[in-house]
């Protein structure tokens, strides 16, 4: 089915063709026409399956021509923002709407131009949008459309405030558009009081890995975990790995210690600035670093092709957030490899994740690896055994 019978205009048909999608996803086929009759929507989603363009579509569709600021996307992260106008704009191209996005961790000088030059839609993250509002930039008064993207992440990342602020500036009889991989019941809460009379759709929720991925975990002692990082990358063929760990500290001490150990890596989490995170994605996607160590900030959203392998070198402590990093890699039908280091203290975050996920995950030991004693390698155990091995790791 092509994107002609869902009722979009021709210049975004032709926009999104001029990008090589000549056929819309199934999360596109059910949520376009929603969205298109005016409801609200809560979107159970995740990244990579055309959820952006199932918002965006129909919203820059009913918007039409340039004129008054009516859109706002509010996003959880910079990179998550930068990447959804960027998508707004591709849309967007053969039509005269104009779209900005507003992030803290740069100057505020093109920011704030952009929003004197008058603009239909706007992407941005709650606290540099609450910036501009408190100091009286522009108004949201004539919002038609409002979006609330990644949700939960916005709760966990301590959003929820200033989310609810930034609806009190918005119109009650507008359009709202929410999107959560899960329902805590704080975005509960928040659905009941900010939507009205939504329709749900589940749009591409995905509670197990993806087939292309191959994932297991490596039990052992909490103080051989880094030790047993090293091993595992010294007898892996990686193009590129992403690891990820659970604190913006642990990121950086990984970094440093394996630049000691002679990797080319650089690490990406919310303390570094803007200029920085982008040079490092850069850096990454372009080959200079093999080692990219992140916080959550990149397990959703960030769409990097070619990851070889992902390392949980601490394991996360919500289930979801397992489906999605390990998504980082075997995306494009490609094979990809998931390792995830754990240790005793872990073992409730592991049962969680085999209960989310529907399956037991292997247990594997490293061939040749000094193992320390550790109840982890007892009991609830390593099973298997990956060898020595500078190929991709054998799964028993």
């Amino acid at each position: 089915m092509s994107f002609h019978p869902l009722g979009l205009s021709e210049s975004l048909i032709h926009g999104v063709q001029s990008m090589g999608y000549m056929d819309p996803t199934p999360i596109q086929l059910r949520a376009i026409p929603v969205v298109l009759s005016g409801k609200d929507v809560i979107g159970s989603a995740q990244t990579g399956t055309g959820k952006t363009a199932a918002f965006a579509l129909p919203i820059l569709s009913q918007l039409g021509q340039h004129g008054k600021l009516r859109a706002l996307v509010l996003e959880p992260t910079r990179e998550l923002a930068a990447q959804v106008e960027t998508a707004f704009r591709d849309y967007a191209r053969f039509t005269n709407l104009r779209v900005t996005v507003l992030y803290g961790g740069v100057g505020y000088g093109q920011q704030r131009k952009d929003l004197a030059d008058g603009m239909d839609i706007i992407v941005a993250t709650p606290g540099r949008l609450l910036d501009f509002l408190d100091e009286g930039a522009f108004n949201l008064s004539d919002i038609q459309h409002l979006v609330l993207d990644e949700a939960d992440r916005m709760l966990d990342m301590g959003f929820m405030p200033d989310v609810r602020r930034i609806i009190q500036y918005c119109p009650t009889d507008r359009q709202t558009l929410l999107f959560t991989a899960t329902m805590p019941p704080e975005i509960d809460r928040l659905t009941k009081w900010a939507l009205r009379d939504p329709e749900t759709i589940e749009i591409g929720m995905r509670r197990s890995p993806a087939e292309t991925v191959r994932h297991a975990f490596y039990p052992v002692a909490l103080g051989q975990k880094f030790e047993l990082l090293l091993c595992l990358l010294e007898r892996t063929n990686y193009d590129c790995v992403i690891i990820f760990t659970r604190t913006k500290i642990g990121a950086d001490q990984i970094m440093h210690m394996l630049r000691e150990a002679n990797h080319s890596v650089v690490a990406i989490h919310s303390n570094r600035t803007q200029r920085e995170r982008l040079d490092a994605l850069d850096g990454f996607k372009s080959g200079k670093y093999e080692v990219l160590v992140a916080t959550d900030i990149a397990s959703r959203g960030i769409d990097i092709a070619g990851v070889s392998h992902v390392i949980n070198y601490d394991v996360p402590q919500h289930p979801e957030d397992y489906v999605h990093r390990i998504g980082r890699t075997g995306r494009a039908e490609t094979v990809g490899d998931a390792f995830t280091i754990v240790t005793s203290e872990d073992l409730d975050h592991v049962r969680s994740i085999e209960h989310f996920i529907g399956q037991s995950v292997p247990r594997l030991k490293l061939e040749g690896f000094n193992y320390k004693f550790s109840a982890i390698l007892e009991g609830e155990g390593a099973s298997g055994s990956a060898g020595n091995r500078k190929s991709k790791f054998r799964r028993s």
